[in-house]
C-alpha cells in the first residue's frame, strides 16, 4: 500500500488536506481515517486544544487516538502560557517545512478558523496600537463590563460586529484599539491580499451537517462531557479562572456555577446553547473564507473517494 501512495504522489509535490468545521461535526474519525490511508500526521488547528490542562471541555481525541497516529499542537503548551495566533503562525510554518522534508502528505484538522487561515494564508497586517487606548478599553470593560463595548464596535464598525463573537471581550477590545488608534474600521484590515509561499498544494474540505442533527449532537456531547468528568476539570484549574487561556465555552459557565451566581442546571444549559452559538458562528466564518469543497459529515467513504480524487487530479509537474 505504501508503495502505491509513493507512487501517487510521484511528480505531484507535498499535499496539505485541511478538514475543518465546526465543534462536534466529525472531524476526528475522518482524519484519523485520512491519517492511515496515506501514513500522515495530523497538525491541529484548535486554539483550545493547545492546553494540557484542558482536554475534557476541549473534546480532544482520546489517549488511544492520539497514540494511533502523531498529532501536533495538541497538549503544547500550559494554561499558564502567553500564546495567540501569530506565535502559532510561526511554528506552524516552522513544522509543515520540516515535516515535509520527509512526508508527502500531512492533515490539518481544526475549526479555529483565524488558526487555518494564519496556516493556509498568513495573517492580515494591522496597525500599531496605541497602549493608552488599549488600557481605557480593558479599564471600561472591567468597570462597565462588554455591554458598551458591544455598543461602541457596532457604532464604529458595523460591518465587524456582524462576524466578530460579540461575547468575546478580547476581540472587541482588539478591534476597537485599531479603529481608535488607525482612525479606520478594522474590517478595513481584513482579507488583504497576500502572497504567502506554500511549499504544499492544499486541498481545503469543510465538514457540515443539518443544523438540527449538529445541534444536538452539540447538545448530546455536552451531556456526554459532565459524565466524564467536566466539573472536576474545570474546578481543577478554577483558582485560575481569570487567565485569558480560561475564558472560554465549557468553562466560564461553570466557574459561575462555582461561584454559586448560577446553578448547575443552568451552567450545563449555558454551554450547550454558548457551544451552539459557537458553531453557528463557525459555520459563517467557513461560508464566507476562502475556498471549500464542503464534504456531508458522517459519509466517510464518500469523502475519502472526493479527497482522492482531488489529489489524482493535481497537475504533474
Amino acid at each position: 500500500m505504501l508503495t502505491k501512495l509513493k507512487n501517487l504522489f510521484t511528480n505531484k509535490g507535498k499535499i496539505l488536506l485541511t478538514i475543518a468545521g465546526p465543534t462536534a461535526v466529525g472531524k476526528t474519525d475522518l482524519c484519523l481515517n485520512l491519517a492511515k490511508k496515506y501514513d500522515a500526521e495530523i497538525f491541529s488547528a484548535d486554539s483550545r486544544q493547545l492546553y494540557k490542562e484542558l482536554s475534557i471541555g476541549t473534546a480532544k481525541p482520546s489517549q488511544e487516538e492520539l497514540e494511533s497516529v502523531k498529532h501536533h499542537f495538541i497538549n503544547h503548551i500550559s494554561i499558564h502560557e502567553e500564546y495567540n495566533v501569530g506565535m502559532y503562525e510561526r511554528e506552524i510554518d516552522s513544522a509543515l517545512q520540516h515535516y515535509f522534508i520527509e512526508k508527502n502528505v500531512g492533515i490539518l484538522s481544526g475549526g479555529t478558523g483565524l488558526y487555518i487561515k494564519a496556516a493556509l494564508e498568513g495573517l492580515d497586517n494591522f496597525p500599531d496600537v496605541d497602549i493608552q487606548i488599549k488600557e481605557s478599553y480593558e479599564k471600561q470593560y472591567n468597570e462597565e463590563g462588554i455591554k458598551p463595548l458591544q455598543a461602541s464596535l457596532l457604532l464604529k464598525d458595523p460591518e465587524y460586529a456582524e462576524k466578530v463573537d460579540l461575547a468575546n471581550s478580547r476581540r472587541l477590545i482588539r478591534a476597537l484599539s485599531v479603529i481608535d488608534s488607525s482612525g479606520q474600521k478594522f474590517s478595513s484590515f481584513l482579507n488583504q491580499k497576500k502572497n504567502k509561499k506554500l511549499s504544499f498544494t492544499p486541498i481545503n474540505c469543510c465538514l457540515e451537517r443539518p443544523r438540527d442533527e449538529l445541534y444536538d449532537r452539540i447538545n448530546k456531547r455536552v451531556d456526554q462531557m459532565i459524565d466524564q468528568g467536566l466539573l472536576e476539570e474545570a474546578r481543577s484549574v478554577a483558582k485560575w479562572q481569570q487567565l485569558k487561556s480560561l475564558q472560554t465555552v465549557g468553562y466560564s459557565e461553570l466557574f459561575k456555577y462555582f461561584n454559586d451566581e448560577i446553578n448547575l442546571h443552568e451552567a450545563i444549559e449555558l454551554i450547550k446553547r454558548n457551544s451552539r452559538r459557537y458553531a453557528k458562528r463557525q459555520m459563517t466564518w467557513f461560508r464566507n473564507q476562502g475556498n471549500w469543497i464542503f464534504l456531508n459529515a458522517g459519509q466517510d467513504e464518500s469523502a475519502v473517494q472526493i479527497i482522492e480524487d482531488k489529489i489524482k487530479s493535481i497537475p504533474r509537474n
